[in-house]
C-alpha cells in the first residue's frame, strides 16, 4: 500500500478486541476520516436506503452522500449523530438484510471514493477487495480477554458478557458467509493479522503504523 496515494485501511475485529477503538485511532494518527458500523447505521436511518435507492444513488451526478459525510467532520464521529451507541434497530421495517448489505457496500466503496480513510466494520475488507490502494488488517483477542473487556465497558456479569460475544460472533460470521463466501476468520482476507492480548489500542495503532 501506498500512503502517498489515496488509500484505505479496513480493520474487522473480534467483539471485545477494541479493533472499533484501534481504527479511530489509527486515523487520528493518519488524519484521515474515520467510518464504523455507528456510522452506517446513521446513515441507513438518515437516508433509508433500499435496494432501488442505492442503485439511483449510483446514477446520480451529483453525490448527496459525498457532500453529507464532508459536511459532518474531517473525521465522522458516533457522537456527530447523536446516537446511543447501543443503537440496534432497523432503519426501516421493510428493509430486509440483503438492502442493508448492498446500502452498507455502497456507502463504504462512496466512502473510499472520497479519499484516505480507515474503515471498522464486519464487510469493509469484503466490499473494498477491489480497491487498488488499500490495507486488510483482522484483530482478534482470547476469550477472557474479550470478556473481560465486555464486562468493564458494558458493566456485564461474566455470563451475560460471554453470551453477548458468542451472539455477536455467530451472527457477523453468518453475515459473511451469506454475503462474501468466506469466514470471517480466514487470515487469507487480510494483509496484517493482531491479537489484542497484551496490547493497549494505541499500541496497536502504532504497530500497524510500522507495518506501513
Amino acid at each position: 500500500m501506498n500512503v502517498k496515494e489515496p488509500f484505505v485501511i479496513t480493520i474487522s475485529r473480534e467483539a471485545g478486541s477494541g479493533g472499533r477503538t484501534v481504527g479511530h485511532v489509527l486515523a487520528g494518527k493518519l488524519n484521515v476520516r474515520y467510518c464504523d458500523k455507528l456510522l452506517l447505521e446513521s446513515l441507513e436511518k438518515q437516508f433509508g436506503l433500499s435496494a432501488s435507492e442505492i442503485e439511483v444513488l449510483k446514477g446520480k451526478k451529483k453525490n448527496w452522500l459525498a457532500d453529507f459525510i464532508s459536511r459532518i467532520s474531517p473525521m465522522p464521529s458516533a457522537q456527530a449523530f447523536n446516537l446511543d451507541p447501543r443503537y440496534t434497530e432497523e432503519f426501516r421495517a421493510d428493509v430486509t438484510t440483503d438492502d442493508v448489505f448492498k446500502a452498507e457496500v455502497a456507502i463504504l466503496q462512496e466512502f473510499a471514493r472520497m479519499g484516505s480513510c480507515v474503515i471498522a466494520g464486519r464487510s469493509g475488507f469484503f466490499a473494498l477487495k477491489d480497491h487498488p490502494n488499500k490495507l486488510s488488517v483482522f484483530i482478534s483477542a482470547s476469550m477472557p480477554f474479550r470478556v473481560d473487556r465486555i464486562m468493564k465497558k458494558q458493566n456485564l456479569s461474566e455470563e451475560r458478557a460471554l453470551a453477548v460475544i458468542k451472539g455477536l460472533d455467530e451472527a457477523r460470521e453468518n453475515y459473511i458467509r451469506r454475503y462474501a463466501g468466506v469466514s470471517r476468520y480466514d487470515v487469507r482476507n487480510y494483509d496484517l493479522t493482531l491479537t489484542a492480548d497484551g496490547h493497549t489500542e494505541e499500541q496497536l495503532a502504532d504497530t500497524i503504523l510500522s507495518y506501513l
